[in-house]
């Protein structure tokens, strides 16, 4: 088939359960490869890397000159995420004090004993269960109550957000050729609706602080170090999507791994202290970011493709993670795997900020799982796949005991 319609037959949701195929036919037709639409897709890893490190490529959506296959967006400043330095530095570097070192080295250490708590109460509500749902009863609880503990958010509000996250998530999405008007629209009030939310919250604790990070945020005691009330905004809702939806895929994708992979699963019984090693191979292999948009500032030759700027460049990070040219037996899930450095969490200075907290807590929950899946199979093989393409994982996973 036709080159140019890789991107849309990849985002097509018939092919959300396996698109690992058409990855690597867009590898075979790349490392640059033209659409329809006018954008360029590129999967091939090393390319991909060069392309996260260069400061020739932005990640501001408003720099666009051409069609996007990604949705407009906001019209206001996006959040850090995809802002470009010295603006991006400042932001992430403000976000960061609450979050972990320099400023705030203990944070993420000092949440491993909950972790580990939230865990073994899911896990003992699980117990007689016949069949579960992993999405619902375990993959989404625990980051989402992560979250909510390191922000502050009271646990009788935690239902507030389900909505206001799914509408925001959806407008993350890509996929060329469809009208998103009123996806936009309700992404733009859920995010204003959350937001407002969260910077009220932190208010509330001004001069009166408590031990998470929206008090942190409110009560910095340098005025040169905070950030402005749109900004506390835009930032927060960030954290908490980030801080959770990934890690749901993560965790979910590990499960419906394993389960598929018998013989891995009881190779981590055997050996659990393979386990961190088993999170980043889940992360090369299963990862739960799939694309990420870049625009250059200027025109710039690609592997001899010469790429306009303002172009919209789509980044096929779980092609790249798939690359025979730089990972042995790439389509092989090995949870032994040396010399790992994927793209699980990105690359560059857009890194995931919050990867240490995912990785935590991955481990403590596939940890808690594994000793249960002796005997777990699959009830659905392929399971419900969520809408998303950019943000790849089931919706629901529902195994027998």
């Amino acid at each position: 088939m036709d080159s140019e319609t890789l991107l849309a037959r990849i985002t097509d949701y018939e092919s959300r359960p396996d698109p690992y195929p058409l990855y690597a036919e867009l590898r075979e037709a790349g490392p640059v490869v033209r659409q329809a639409d006018g954008s360029y897709l590129i999967g091939t890893y090393h390319e991909i890397a060069a392309l996260l490190h260069d400061p020739r490529i932005s990640a501001d959506p408003r720099i666009r000159t051409t069609p996007s296959p990604y949705p407009a967006g906001e019209t206001a400043k996006p959040p850090f995420l995809r802002l470009d330095d010295p603006e991006h530095h400042r932001l992430r570097t403000l976000a960061m004090r609450p979050f972990g070192p320099p400023h705030s080295p203990g944070r993420i250490d000092a949440m491993r004993g909950e972790i580990t708590r939230i865990t073994g109460e899911l896990i003992e509500e699980l117990r007689d269960r016949k069949q579960i749902d992993v999405v619902d009863d375990f993959a989404y609880p625990l980051p989402i109550t992560v979250i909510c503990r390191l922000l502050g958010v009271p646990r009788e509000d935690e239902s507030l957000f389900q909505s206001w996250t799914d509408a925001i998530v959806a407008t993350a999405d890509i996929g060329p050729e469809e009208d998103t008007t009123e996806r936009d629209r309700t992404g733009r009030q859920a995010r204003q609706e959350m937001g407002l939310y969260l910077v009220e919250l932190a208010e509330q604790r001004r001069d009166r602080p408590t031990d998470d990070m929206l008090s942190a945020f409110v009560n910095e005691p340098d005025p040169a170090l905070r950030l402005s009330r749109e900004e506390l905004a835009e930032t927060t809702v960030l954290l908490f999507i980030a801080g959770h939806e990934t890690t749901v895929n993560l965790i979910t994708n590990g499960v419906l791994t394993l389960l598929r992979q018998p013989e891995q699963l009881d190779h981590l019984r055997r050996e659990p202290d393979l386990l961190p090693r088993a999170v980043e191979e889940l992360l090369r292999y299963e990862p739960p970011v799939h694309m990420r948009e870049r625009v250059p500032h200027a025109d710039i030759d690609i592997a001899g493709t010469t790429i306009s700027q303002g172009t919209s460049v789509v980044l096929a990070l779980a092609s790249g993670n798939r690359d025979p040219r730089r990972f042995h037996e790439p389509d092989r899930f090995d949870p032994t795997r040396p010399d790992n450095q994927h793209f699980g969490f990105g690359s560059g200075i857009h890194l995931c900020y919050g990867a240490p907290l995912a990785r935590l807590e991955a481990e403590a929950a596939l940890g808690a799982l594994i000793p249960h899946l002796g005997t777990a199979s699959l009830a659905q093989d392929p399971p419900p796949y969520r809408q998303n393409a950019m943000l790849r994982g089931p919706r629901h996973l529902p195994i027998r005991l």
